[in-house]
């Protein structure tokens, strides 16, 4: 069968999730048998969110290829168990550097160079590279922003072209709110109206309506919007609020989005997809048999999503060890030496997260010799692996300055230094360590017993390096290096044997876990706070 093309666009207000939407789609579309990739097009002029402000934009997520991209694609994966590559996220950015760069080459010969058709071209065959692999039966594409920005106007032309070209290849889900007045107790849908509206001002009419809503819709409601909408009553469906994002899909199945989707594009409606790993996931999300508070220390905590697949992980390993994790969010600049003691007390579990910066340092600090003094179970991820290097040169090798270079270039002990690579480097897009490396794990440790083999592959994003100069000193005293790339000799992983469980992660295993793949890392990391 040829490609089938799925947009998903949003209206009325941002952030109703139009990824979880997408996402949802594609779960069923391959519980179904049909293989799906999503992406995403983002309407910022950065080439990609790589040095975007986590207070911005949340979490920079990484594929395997090293694509720094927006956070959506952390949910496609996680959904789909599918790894995501560079072609999978398209910023604004990207689409100019493009034409501009062929327009400075002589492509366009000497002709005008403007929005349409250039800048819709663009947009088209990016949409297109990956239905062109041949590796998918479906792509559903997520338009970033609402409609109405003017940012986003040219993906939404270039998706009206899309639709009159591709014909029965391609359909648009449009995704609205549908709000509840409580003063006079009525639901609204005025603003979905005006909504679809706006969106038929650029030539392109929805085939399918979601609604999200706090309450159920009456039929009436849904026949009113189909109506006003130009959509079959059939394909309008509502999207309730949910405990879970991972309910999302079920809710979805229950509506029928998968069928009328299938029905829209011409394709056969066979069977019910396949979803008894999923509903066993949430079974077992839903029914913990116990609960337990893991810290997270981090610097950016007061945005959860900047933490976004480091929550998602807990998740799925709480699932996988039928445990509920509560996230005990601690903001990393304010543990002191007067109060950490008191603010960590009583945690079964802590992890230092991700970050770049000189700033809540002092307390990740704290965090990692609590853990390491009270033989709490712990985790630290890139620069909370870093920490736990720092911390123990200068408390246990007695370093009193022992540093990284990031926070101190005049550091008697580097203990963490620039990479080799990095140190000609000057600009600060996309030139980090990124993307998936080889590690190699020593047999009998935690991380070895967590993976279950020798050699595995993981996700990085960071510039600075374990220094192997002091490496015989930290193994003599009690922390070894358990994990390291075959190639290079980089130092992936540290442990304290002698500690319950104290592993430190060069790499990002949360980019990793999935519903059906939660990551070892992180389900030895639960199970060990549980045990006794």
């Amino acid at each position: 069968m040829s490609t089938k093309y799925v947009f998903v666009t949003g209206g009325v207000a941002s952030s109703l999730g139009k990824g979880i939407i997408a996402s949802s789609l594609a779960k069923l579309l391959q519980a179904r048998g049909y293989s799906v990739t999503n992406q995403k097009l983002d309407p910022y002029i950065n080439i990609d969110p790589g040095t975007l402000n986590p207070y911005e934009h949340g979490e920079c997520y990484v594929t395997e290829d090293g694509a720094e991209t927006d956070l959506d694609l952390g949910h496609y994966e996680r959904f789909t168990n599918i790894p995501t590559s560079q072609a999978n996220n398209i910023t604004t950015g990207r689409i100019y550097q493009n034409v501009i760069n062929k327009e400075r080459r002589g492509d366009y010969l000497g002709k005008t160079v403007q929005i349409i058709p250039h800048i819709t071209d663009e947009i088209k065959r990016n949409v297109k590279i990956l239905g062109n692999s041949g590796d998918y039966d479906f792509v559903i594409t997520e338009i970033g922003g609402t409609i109405g920005d003017i940012e986003s106007l040219p993906y939404v032309e270039a998706v009206r072209q899309l639709k009159w070209e591709l014909g029965n290849d391609a359909m648009v889900i449009h995704l609205t709110l549908v709000p509840y007045l409580a003063a006079s107790g009525e639901l609204k849908t005025k603003p979905t109206q005006h909504s679809v509206k706006q969106l038929l001002e650029t030539g392109v009419q929805p085939d399918v309506l979601v609604l999200r809503t706090e309450h159920n819709l009456p039929e009436d409601i849904r026949k009113k919007v189909a109506l006003f909408c130009n959509v079959t009553p059939d394909a309008v469906m509502q999207s309730l609020d949910v405990s879970t994002i991972y309910e999302v899909p079920i809710k979805m199945q229950e509506e029928g989005l998968d069928q009328v989707v299938l029905k829209k594009l011409d394709l056969p409606i066979e069977g019910k997809p396949e979803l008894k790993p999923w509903n066993d996931f949430i079974h077992n999300l839903k029914h913990p048999s116990k609960e337990v508070e893991i810290g997270l220390v981090g610097k950016y905590v007061e945005l959860h999503d900047a933490y976004k697949s480091i929550v998602e992980s807990f998740i799925h390993a709480g699932a996988a060890n039928h445990v509920k994790v509560n996230i005990r969010w601690i903001h990393s600049g304010q543990l002191t030496a007067t109060n950490y003691k008191e603010k960590l007390k009583g945690l079964k579990g802590i992890l230092v997260g991700p970050g770049f910066g000189v700033r809540g340092i002092d307390g990740k600090l704290f965090a990692a010799q609590y853990a390491r003094e009270n033989n709490v179970p712990f985790l630290g991820i890139c620069l909370g692996m870093q920490i736990a290097v720092i911390e123990f040169a200068r408390n246990v090798l007695g370093l009193e300055f022992a540093d990284s270079l990031e926070m101190d270039d005049r550091t008697p002990d580097p203990v963490i230094n620039l990479m080799e690579e990095q140190k000609n480097i000057s600009e600060m897009g996309g030139t980090m360590r990124l993307g998936a490396y080889k590690c190699e794990l020593k047999k009998g440790t935690n991380s070895y017993k967590a993976y279950g083999k020798k050699d595995i592959s993981e996700r990085h994003r960071h510039r600075y390096e374990f220094n192997n100069e002091y490496l015989e000193k930290f193994e003599k005293s009690g922390m070894i290096a358990t994990g390291r790339n075959p190639k290079t000799d980089l130092v992936e992983i540290v442990e304290i044997p002698k500690h319950k469980w104290y592993v430190g992660a060069q790499f990002h295993p949360e980019y990793k876990s999935t519903v059906v793949n939660p990551h070892p890392l992180f389900i030895a990391f639960i199970k060990a706070t549980i045990e006794e």
